[in-house]
C-alpha cells in the first residue's frame, strides 16, 4: 500500500493533481487507512499511470469519466472503449501532422537563413518593399 506522497512519486503526479483526480471520482476503489488517509495499491497505481496518459493525450475530465465508466462495467464494454481511444488517436495523428508541418517550416527557414548568411543566395523578404 502506498501513501498519497508515494503514489505521487510512482506516477509523477503532483499531490494537488492526485487529490483533484480522487475528488472528481476518477480513482475508484481507493481505500483509507485507520487515520482516514487515502492509500493506494498496485492496481490504483496502474490506473493512475493510465489516467495520466489519457490526460496527456488530451482527454477532458468528462471524456476520462466516460472511459472510466466503461472500464468499470467490465469486458463487455471493450468495443466502446476502443471507439473512444480510436477517436483520440485520430485527433493526435492530426495534431502530429500540424506539428510536423510547423517543424518543416522552421527547418526550411533555418536553411534559408544559413544560405543567406553563407552567401549562397541573396536575401529577399516578403515584408520589405524595395
Amino acid at each position: 500500500m502506498y501513501s498519497m506522497k508515494e503514489a505521487c512519486q510512482l506516477t509523477n503526479m503532483t499531490y494537488d493533481t492526485l487529490k483533484f483526480y480522487c475528488n472528481k471520482g476518477l480513482v475508484p476503489n481507493v481505500k483509507r487507512d485507520k487515520n482516514n488517509y487515502r492509500i493506494f495499491d498496485d492496481n490504483n497505481i496502474g490506473w493512475l499511470k493510465s489516467l495520466s496518459c489519457l490526460k496527456k493525450c488530451g482527454m477532458s475530465i468528462e471524456e476520462i469519466k466516460e472511459y472510466l465508466d466503461y472500464c468499470l462495467q467490465g469486458q463487455n464494454t471493450i468495443p466502446e472503449r476502443k471507439v473512444i481511444l480510436n477517436k483520440k488517436r485520430q485527433k493526435l495523428i492530426e495534431q502530429m501532422k500540424v506539428i510536423q508541418e510547423s517543424i518543416d517550416y522552421i527547418d526550411s527557414k533555418q536553411q534559408l537563413y544559413d544560405d543567406v548568411m553563407n552567401g549562397k543566395i541573396e536575401y529577399q523578404s516578403n515584408l520589405i518593399v524595395k
